[in-house]
């Protein structure tokens, strides 16, 4: 169907080019021709303008010849275009080093941002004849290319159309990223950038301010959608979300306006934004106003940053922000604006309206075809108004930056054709398509190949060139709409720019100190669906909402977050741990069981009070060393026990302070062998007890073998088997100290390795034979006759000395940290007392308080009793 529609569209338009064309045929097909303004030239140049923004709706009867479409709705910015390109071109004719000896003509057409018009426009310009010639015949005119149009839709819809021609369309304003597939659009250019890189900027200035939660819109249209989708991606892609995504509807009720709006008031997004024209804005925006819906930060595409209408109608659009593209100061084209005639040569039916419109007039003509009708005056318009007495869009030349794009882009062309001109033949080559056209007689395919190669300096400073999809480089200004001086109308203000050409950290800048927002505040609006999180918190998702909406939680014991909004704690170092604060990794509490704290004090002072007690005892006993008690009990093992014991609470004070690699042999060693001494003393003693009393049975020389020599001997090799074992373990794998990270999290203990595990079972074995022959021996005594049996009380110290030492061994393994060091000095310090108190207590009580016992024959009249 839309063949047969483009077929029916094409035919008519077509057959004038044959030769036997009548008279009255080619006067017909003339009048179909639906150019606003032309001029004839040696090369045409066509250019579409939205000179109109709406349609008149016709009633086709199909009974009769539809007339010609009617427009209404004067665009003065789009009629400012038209009169730029007639003003390039003029300047191009005048320029005796660009195009010499080539005069170019133009042909202007009202496309009204209708898409039918605009490819009737595009038809008519490649197809109709303009004129007769000197023999009466129809000829078509030299056009190479068509420069337009002004939206991406109509571009579109044109460049298809034209890709059947093989002509070129050379855009200044659609800016849809789809045309530069060059695929599907082998013959576009365009002057301005690509909504690539607008949606791009767009996205990286809504991350730079912080805003995470934004709106956005988008016209119904290729412009609208395309740049949509781009600029949703690209947010999500930087970790922003959307609050919600609309499209505006090219003719909206009033009911969708409303409903749009009510989206706009009630959602939490401050930040808005908007890529469309100002034609589809202006209902929303006459809507809000109405709704009084205010504190939105707006967010504007190039389309309508620059909207000299909205700045004057719309106060409360303060602080709107966006990316225009760049500006130009054109010089002479003020002057050239204020010259239009309403009824001169080329004669321009626009220009009549706009006078009419402007000056409250009429003229007494009739009304031209193409235009709507008028509002009727009752002055009679002269045509000597001036319009430099008023200030209009039209002659508004302070942003001119379309108008700049459509210099480039007429500019490119005469480049192009400037360039073709200088192609020299090549001798002997046939080849139709390799030699150099004739530029009175140009063929539209014949341009393409030099509007690729365009590459010049404009008089601005700007590099004009096409990449290879057709596009130039994106390059924007950035704008922001600060309160005039009475508060009405609003200006535009350059804040910072946009370029795609440079590195990526210095594509966008900023200059800080000239932003203002809403109401003239220099705090930037805040957008967000959930509040930072600050440092010490981590971001928690909440269900079924966009990772923006979250919830802050603090990060767990070891895990740090030292910026904002982190989604994860970052884990501390093995050797660090988090502050109370959790923003930062402090060096983990190194613990071990000090002289300087209570807990390490009380046991080094009852370590001490042992030492003293048994340096109490041995003055003791050395004092009444002759009296019968001290000598009955061997005091020669007693004092060697003693030493023993001295040495055992000297020990424990070794399992104090921080661990080393000489605190860490010392202490264990040191263990093992004091307590071997002091229980192979033990043994002795209990020996000599039990063979004291077989010795008294008749016949019994046993008691030969247990004199003070045999004693001291079986003590030293008692211990000196400890010793071995000790030297063997110090000497293949000693203890250490290690840093144990792994019992707590939050802190180090330092602690020693055992080194060797079977070497410090030897030890604590043989610690425990010793202590269990020693209570075997000493049970088997304890009931021998004697006034003062010592093996009763040796029975005592060996049952107090198993019984700490084997609880200490669940102790030890459920202890943590330093507390494990602490049952350890515990246990020797208790079994060290133990022994001290069942042993020596009873004999130093006699000594002092009862020396009356403390004889000999208290002593043996017990033994001659029994």
């Amino acid at each position: 169907m839309q063949l047969l529609q483009v077929a029916a569209l094409l035919l008519p338009l077509l057959c004038p080019a044959h030769s036997g064309i009548s008279e009255m045929d080619c006067e017909r097909w003339q009048d179909l021709d639906s150019a606003v303004v032309h001029k004839e030239g040696q090369v045409i140049l066509v250019g579409l303008f939205p000179i109109h923004s709406k349609g008149v709706e016709q009633e086709l009867s199909f009974v009769s010849a539809p007339g010609k479409r009617r427009c209404r709705g004067l665009n003065l910015r789009a009629l400012r275009w038209t009169q730029a390109m007639i003003f390039f071109i003029e300047e191009i004719n005048k320029n005796p080093k660009l195009l010499p000896n080539i005069t170019l003509g133009y042909r202007l057409y009202d496309t009204c941002w209708l898409v039918a018009l605009s490819m009737r426009s595009a038809l008519s310009a490649v197809s109709q004849p303009l004129k007769r010639n000197s023999t009466g015949a129809c000829s078509s005119p030299t056009i190479p290319v068509i420069i337009g149009d002004s939206g991406s839709s109509l571009s579109i819809a044109i460049s298809r159309l034209l890709n059947l021609f093989n002509v070129p369309l050379v855009s200044y304003f659609a800016s849809c990223a789809c045309l530069s597939d060059k695929q599907n659009f082998p013959y576009f250019f365009r002057t301005v950038p690509s909504d690539t890189y607008q949606a791009s900027a767009l996205a990286r200035l809504v991350k730079h301010f912080g805003w995470t939660w934004v709106g956005a819109m988008g016209a119904d249209d290729a412009y609208g959608r395309t740049a949509l989708d781009m600029f949703s991606a690209e947010v999500t892609r930087l970790g922003v979300c959307m609050a919600f995504r609309t499209i505006i509807p090219k003719v909206p009720s009033q009911q969708q306006v409303q409903e749009i709006v009510r989206m706009i008031r009630d959602s939490t997004a401050s930040v808005i934004v908007a890529v469309a024209t100002e034609e589809d804005m202006q209902p929303l925006m006459d809507e809000m106003v109405r709704q009084k819906v205010t504190g939105k930060q707006w967010v504007a595409s190039e389309a309508w940053i620059t909207s000299t209408l909205f700045s004057t109608s719309y106060p409360s659009l303060s602080g709107t922000i966006g990316f225009a593209i760049r500006r130009a100061e054109i010089p002479g084209l003020r002057t050239f604006l204020h010259s239009l005639q309403p009824l001169g040569e080329p004669y321009n039916p626009s220009a009549r309206e706009f006078w009419e419109t402007q000056f409250q007039c009429s003229f007494n003509t009739s009304i031209p075809v193409g235009m709507a009708d008028p509002d009727h005056y009752s002055r009679t318009c002269t045509g000597q108004e001036k319009i430099e007495d008023t200030e209009t869009i039209y002659n508004d030349v302070s942003q001119l930056r379309v108008t700049y794009n459509l210099h480039k882009a007429v500019y490119a062309v005469a480049h192009a054709l400037h360039n073709l001109l200088k192609c020299k033949k090549k001798e002997g080559n046939t080849d139709k398509q390799q030699q150099c056209p004739d530029i009175l007689n140009l063929q539209p395919w014949q341009v393409i190949q030099h509007l690729k190669e365009v590459n010049y300096t404009n008089m601005f400073g700007d590099t004009v060139y096409f990449d290879d999809r057709g596009d130039p480089a994106g390059s924007y200004d950035i704008i922001n709409w600060h309160k005039g001086p009475e508060g009405r109308q609003l200006e535009f203000v350059t804040v910072g720019r946009f370029d795609s050409s440079l590195p990526s950290e210095q594509q966008l800048l900023l200059y800080q100190d000239k932003l203002m927002w809403h109401e003239g505040s220099k705090e930037v609006p805040v957008s967000v669906c959930s509040a930072s999180c600050l440092p010490g918190y981590r971001k928690a998702t909440r269900k079924g909402e966009p990772i923006c909406c979250y919830d802050c939680v603090p990060c767990a014991e070891g895990t740090i977050s030292n910026s904002l909004d982190q989604s994860e704690c970052t884990l501390c170092p093995e050797d660090l741990w988090s502050n109370p604060q959790r923003d930062s990794c402090v060096e983990k509490q190194i613990e071990f069981l000090s002289y300087t704290e209570g807990f390490g004090m009380a046991l080094a002072a009852t370590a001490i009070l042992g030492v003293v007690a048994t340096a109490t005892v041995a003055a003791i006993f050395l004092r009444h060393r002759d009296t019968p008690l001290v000598r009955a009990n061997n005091s020669e093992l007693s004092f060697l026990l003693l030493l023993s014991l001295t040495l055992c609470f000297l020990c424990a004070l070794t399992f104090l302070g921080q661990p080393s690699r000489w605190a860490c042999p010392l202490r264990r060693t040191a263990f093992g062998l004091t307590f071997a001494l002091c229980l192979s003393c033990l043994l002795s003693k209990t020996l000599v007890v039990l063979m004291a009393f077989r010795a008294t049975l008749p016949g019994n020389n046993t008691a030969r073998w247990f004199r003070p020599p045999q004693q001291r001997l079986g003590v030293f090799l008692c211990s000196a088997l400890q010793c071995a074992v000790c030297v063997a373990w110090l000497t293949t794998a000693p203890p250490y100290p290690v840093k144990n990270t792994w019992l707590y999290r939050d802190r180090i203990i330092l602690e020693c390795h055992l080194g060797s595990m079977a070497l410090f079972c030897c030890v604590l074995g043989y610690i425990g034979c010793l202590a269990a022959f020693c209570f075997v021996l000493a049970f088997l005594a304890r009931k021998l006759p004697d006034n003062f049996n010592e093996a009763k009380f040796i029975t005592f110290s060996m049952l107090i000395f198993c019984a700490v030492w084997i609880a200490y061994i669940p102790a030890y393994v459920s202890s943590p940290g330093k507390f494990t060091v602490a049952v350890e000095i515990f246990a020797i310090l208790a079994s060290s007392f133990g022994v001290l108190l069942c042993i020596f207590a009873p004999k130093c009580y006699i000594i002092i308080f009862m020396p009356e016992k403390n004889t000999k024959k208290y002593l043996m009249s017990q033994k001659v009793s029994r």
